[in-house]
């Protein structure tokens, strides 16, 4: 084993106290330089190393090390704790409560606890190696071990990291928060295991920016201090919140726990702030690029939904456009694209009104992301008819689980219509049934037997009109889906009311509209074949 192995005594407590004191400020410590260590056996070499030597090392001397490393351990595994906590559980449907609190209890934190304390009694020993100490302090035959294993914790590090950025952009999503993209599910069981392309290459991008411009570790460990300090502070804000609002503690209880936890976590803030100009400025960049983009993009659709749900068509503005004659029902099945699930898009008159022509069939189709895994064929579509029944306008909900597959166009065609015949047949049935209940309700005046008689005598007769009315709409949905299915798709161009303000003239003119343009496409991600899709053009002023 080296001399740095054999850790020999040397005279003189006090002077070489001295002289660590001075190297360290001399060499400035690196905390991003010790940060290499994140595995279970990673330290297995300075672990044996400090337990065989003990007997050689000063009782004071090894007082001094246990406090300098309880500092140590205070801020790195606090740090990492959090950071890698936040990463795996945060609704990623990875690992439960349990299982992180005996992994990190029985561990994790005696490893590092082991692992510090091993660096930290080598730095005691031989200052001039802080810039350094991981891999110097490892015993020569565990030199490569060690390097294959921390290779592969930098990259199960790595990957945690990119998991939750994965688990926050699909909850954005769902929210409406960010453009649209491609979203993986890589489990049926955990809904928060999620891949997606796009923020895979984005991030491949950015790794490689970050190392080219900061060149040293050192510079990416202010980065990632600002980082981790800054989401414990916003975590204690939001618990407490929720303290507040849904747990409703006692007020003394969350003011104790705020001013606690807060104060020492601000402390660690402005601290690490001190390094804004070294690298600090690079997450808080990141966020506030990130936040802009979900901002712009939630504030411009929550205006376009707002703009439809206010805009929406009644019933009778419906009856007053189909009953035009200038408007011509042809045959066919027209399937138009809302997100609405209540009342008609304005878009719908909008398109009479340029094209004076409709399906013989008008079904107005919603679909919804739901949060389970898979949504049973025979509960996926759900349907309403629209008033007045005679136009034959139908309203369908089609709900898709995070593991569904979106149909081909053909499927999709035969699931909906075979659906819509049952709905047809089920509501005539409804009807027929509601209408036989009044009839046979027992007068309370005997003379009206009579006419009792007469009305259970017809309501046979209107039971089986009800059903051949029934087969006869069904049959008329079937030669209509014969003529052919069409999908109308609103292509609504949002822009900025003329009176506006500059602000919102930008963001909704200039920033969502390149966000719009440069994103994934609705009609790709709804599969709608290119030769029967008619886009109808409308222009949303928000």
């Amino acid at each position: 084993m080296s001399e740095k192995g054999n850790f020999e005594e040397e005279g003189g407590g006090e002077e070489r106290g001295t002289q660590v004191q001075n190297n360290l400020k001399e060499k400035k410590l690196s905390w991003g330089k010790l940060r290499r260590v994140d595995s279970l056996n990673l330290e297995a070499g300075n672990v044996s190393m400090s337990a065989s030597h003990t007997s050689k090392v000063r009782i004071i001397s090894t007082l001094q090390v246990l406090n300098n490393c309880i500092i140590v351990l205070f801020y790195l595994i606090g740090f990492r704790r959090h950071a890698g906590t936040e990463a795996m559980f945060a609704d990623l449907g990875h690992f439960n409560v349990r299982a992180i609190q005996l992994s990190f209890s029985c561990i994790t934190l005696p490893s590092l606890l082991a692992a510090y304390s091993g660096q930290a009694a080598f730095l005691s020993k031989f200052p001039n190696e802080v810039a350094d100490t991981f891999y110097a302090s490892i015993p020569d035959p565990l030199y490569w071990p060690t390097f294959v294993i921390a290779v592969a914790a930098a990259i199960i590090a790595s990957q945690a990291m990119i998991s939750g950025a994965f688990a926050i952009i699909s909850q954005s999503l769902t929210l409406n928060c960010f453009p649209r993209v491609k979203v993986v599910h890589t489990s049926a069981k955990y809904e928060g295991q999620v891949y997606i392309p796009e923020v895979n290459y984005m991030l491949m991008v950015a790794c490689v920016i970050v190392c080219v411009a900061f060149q040293t570790t050192e510079n990416i460990g202010h980065a990632y201090g600002i980082a981790v300090v800054a989401v414990m502070v916003m975590t204690t804000f939001m618990i407490t919140l929720i303290m507040l609002v849904i747990w409703r503690t006692r007020l003394s209880l969350v003011v104790l726990f705020f001013a606690v936890f807060s104060l020492v976590e601000l402390v660690y803030l402005s601290s690490v702030l001190y390094k804004f100009k070294e690298g600090g400025y690079l997450p808080l960049a990141l966020a506030f690029f990130l936040v802009t983009i979900m901002g712009i993009w939630h504030y411009a659709q929550r205006q376009r939904y707002i703009f439809e749900l206010n805009n929406k068509v009644s019933s009778e503005s419906i009856k007053g456009l189909i009953s035009d004659r200038n408007v011509n029902r042809i045959p066919g099945i027209g399937l138009l694209y809302s997100e609405l699930v209540q009342g008609i898009p304005p878009i719908f008159p909008h398109f009479i009104a340029n094209v004076p022509s409709a399906h013989s069939v008008l079904v107005f189709v919603s679909i919804k992301l739901i949060p389970i895994s898979k949504v049973a064929l025979e509960e996926r579509f759900l349907f309403r008819q629209v008033e007045p029944r005679e136009y034959r306008m139908f309203r369908c909900i089609v709900r898709y689980g995070y593991n569904d597959p979106i149909e081909e166009s053909q499927e999709f065609e035969r699931q909906l219509v075979e659906n819509m015949k049952e709905f047809i047949r089920q509501e005539h049935a409804f009807r027929q049934r509601v209408t036989n209940d009044e009839s046979l309700i027992e007068p309370e005046n005997p003379q009206h037997s009579t006419i009792s008689a007469a009305s259970a005598s017809s309501s046979d007769q209107t039971a089986h009109t009800s059903v051949q009315g029934a087969e006869d709409e069904v049959q008329f949905v079937q030669k209509a889906m014969e003529r052919g299915v069409v999908y109308l798709l609103g292509e609504a161009e949002v822009v900025a009311e003329p009176n506006s303000s500059f602000f919102n003239k930008m963001v909704v003119n200039y920033a969502y509209s390149f966000l719009r343009k440069n994103f994934r496409d609705g009609k790709k991600v709804l599969a709608i074949p290119r030769t029967r899709l008619v886009k109808v053009g409308m222009t949303y002023e928000i």
